[in-house]
């Protein structure tokens, strides 16, 4: 059965943990204002009033704190899913998360899991103050034992969370909080049944010049490039990676093998982010197939700057457009 509903990204995350509470009484939210308030971003909104608040639970402020007893309640046997309220908030809870949380399934020879969910709201683009608007991604894809994944629109958003939640393994959950406003078509009756596997990569454009490698808040402005090179005659394939850790490299390499050429873009610092791991294993496995070197577009090794100077900070159409042009140079 296909119902198809416009939602903005936040409400359409909003419908995926309703569906997640729904389906397993396991299943806890946690987090700083996400009940009452219904969370900063309103993505928690409702859930408390429907669902009590033995299950979507009001804590302090302390992050670590919030993880350490979600690694607790894991251990119990509850699903919890964590509200990290804004990304630059995460730091004080990172020793619990890969100190304890990324390390037990392998610290207890698999007899022990975690199924825990970290909701990071990420990236710049809201105007908003220091530690507000940070990309911390590279941090936790680093850290074995922890999978990440970065969703960029509303219809993935809705599946992906519930992926999460349902996952054995711990989950660092990105959402793209300058598209928590963004709407598309979202499947609410459909099931998981055809959506794509969590750690899967998405054709978004197809292309056969050039591959262009996204996620997260950079997806639609990746379309938006891809779009206006068309108008320059140029066929641009964009991709949403979607899984950050583990990388799903065959479509990576499938893309590149065909296309010759590759760009990643990230809001990320450009130094030692993601897309120096991908440029890497791009160049590694699809070296003869390749007509330049691979090209990354990203933001400044620099803390994150007041909100009046985010436009020049964060890649843009313009920027990501150049790193396109600068690839057919070679």
């Amino acid at each position: 059965m296909t119902e198809t509903t416009k939602l903005t990204l936040s409400r359409a995350l909003n419908e995926g943990l309703r569906k997640a509470l729904e389906d397993d009484p396991k299943v806890l939210i946690m987090g700083e204002d996400v009940g009452k308030l219904g969370g900063v971003f309103r993505v928690t909104d409702g859930l408390q009033k429907d669902f009590g608040e033995h299950r979507v639970v009001d804590t302090p402020l302390a992050e670590s704190g919030i993880v350490g007893t979600a690694i607790g309640l894991a251990l119990r046997g509850y699903r919890p899913v964590c509200e990290i309220q804004f990304d630059g908030f995460v730091y004080p809870a990172f020793d619990q998360i890969v100190s304890q949380l990324a390390k037990m399934r392998y610290r207890s020879r698999g007899n022990v899991t975690l199924p825990i969910t970290i909701r990071i709201p990420c990236g710049g683009g809201i105007g908003a103050v220091e530690h507000h608007s940070e990309s911390p991604e590279v941090l936790f894809a680093h850290t074995a034992g922890l999978r990440v994944v970065a969703c960029a629109d509303a219809a993935d958003a809705f599946n992906m969370i519930q992926q999460s939640i349902s996952c054995d393994d711990p989950v660092i959950f990105f959402e793209p909080k300058r598209r928590y406003w963004d709407k598309a078509e979202v499947d609410i009756a459909g099931g998981l049944a055809s959506a794509l596997p969590m750690n899967q990569a998405r054709v978004v454009i197809e292309g056969t010049d050039v591959t262009l490698l996204a996620y997260g808040p950079l997806v639609r402005t990746a379309v938006e490039a891809a779009l206006a090179a068309r108008q320059d005659g140029r066929s641009v394939e964009v991709i949403d990676l979607r899984s950050l850790s583990p990388l799903d490299m065959d479509t990576i390499n499938a893309s590149v093998l065909k296309t010759g050429r590759c760009v990643v873009a990230h809001e990320a610092p450009q130094y030692a982010g993601l897309g120096a791991e991908i440029a890497a294993r791009v160049t590694e496995q699809c070296f003869y197939s390749l007509e330049a070197p691979v090209l990354r577009v990203g933001g400044f090794a620099t803390p994150y700057p007041p909100s009046r100077l985010e436009d020049h900070y964060l890649p843009d159409l313009d920027r990501i457009l150049d790193g396109v042009d600068r690839t057919f140079g070679y």
